[in-house]
């Protein structure tokens, strides 16, 4: 446990030396407080419609994850799988970017479910698929914008080539059985890894699911740019939405890398960068990947009031 606590420590001192050095980076080459006073004068309109698909798309994640539990044999409630959610959701704000919220959903699940590798897999697969989702937007954003700079062919191969490879985890039981010994199957690390990658390639043959939850996916991630996109229309910025159907998957896969405290920093920057094509000044992309990540930690907020409920009813216990 204190080894664990150390590595978790020396993470969060990491991350916290990134973001701050790349935030005082940025310091340096923008008007901070312009940046400041833009992401005050958002429309509140436009905000408030930001907030609404925010809404609805924690919605639309929690139900394509109850879709993928219950498809694995786990009988859970509606209300139990949002609370799971919603308060992983508000501690991986603490935690590295991405992988933290996850963590903490899987272990909800575990102690609820009493299974820890299907909890596992269907956060994985949930993951998994919703990073497929996004790969389909910035294909579907090459078609649409990168024709006219003759680089569309080009971003979907890549594009294909890392879906390909993302398909490959539902065969990692095999790939990991033929890459190991026999003789070291038995072993802990071996046979946890081996029950995981088992749990996830069980979702092969349950095709009908994984079909419904990449749809819910796609619907999620579109909420997303176009979260986006609205932000930029508060703050007076003429880009197009072909061109954040491009971009905005980039952006997003940077805001799951562990490298960022709550999205704060190297997401920012990549944003500045995705956004200078289209002549927006580096403050103004600053204060839209501001909002950005401020309003999705907004959608966080009732995992705050969930977490709290759950210490009243039960001060003791370590869980959230």
């Amino acid at each position: 446990m204190r080894a664990l606590l150390g590595r978790a420590a020396r993470s969060t001192a990491v991350r916290v030396a990134v973001t701050a050095g790349i935030l005082a980076y940025l310091a340096t080459r923008i008007d901070m407080a312009a940046a400041a006073r833009a992401v005050v004068a958002i429309s509140l309109p436009h905000l408030a419609l930001v907030l609404s698909l925010v809404a609805i798309d924690r919605l639309l994640m929690i139900w394509r994850w109850v879709l993928l539990v219950r498809a694995s044999g786990v009988p859970i409630a509606w209300a139990d799988a949002a609370r799971i959610f919603l308060v992983s959701s508000f501690v991986g704000s603490f935690l590295p970017a991405g992988v933290g919220a996850d963590t903490a959903r899987a272990y909800g699940l575990a102690q609820q479910a009493g299974t820890g590798s299907e909890a596992l897999a269907s956060v994985a697969v949930d993951r998994l698929l919703g990073i497929l989702a996004l790969a389909a937007m910035g294909a579907a954003g090459a078609i649409v914008w990168a024709p006219a700079a003759g680089n569309a062919w080009r971003i979907i191969g890549a594009i294909a080539v890392r879906t390909a490879a993302s398909i490959g985890v539902f065969w990692a039981g095999s790939i990991v059985r033929w890459l190991v010994p026999d003789h070291r199957h038995g072993r802990s690390v071996t046979r946890r890894v081996l029950r995981m990658s088992d749990a996830v390639g069980r979702y092969r043959n349950r095709r009908g699911t994984l079909v419904h939850v990449m749809a819910w996916s796609i619907v999620v991630q579109l909420l997303r740019i176009t979260q986006a996109y609205v932000l930029a229309l508060g703050l007076g910025l003429a880009v197009p939405y072909a061109y954040f159907l491009l971009v905005m998957p980039v952006g997003l896969l940077m805001l799951l890398l562990p490298l960022s405290v709550s999205g704060f920093g190297l997401p920012q920057g990549v944003f500045i960068w995705l956004l200078r094509p289209m002549g927006v000044p580096d403050g103004a992309s600053f204060a839209l990947s501001t909002l950005i990540v401020l309003t999705g930690l907004a959608g966080n907020l009732p995992g705050l009031a969930l977490w709290l409920a759950g210490r009243r009813r039960d001060p003791i216990s370590p869980n959230p």
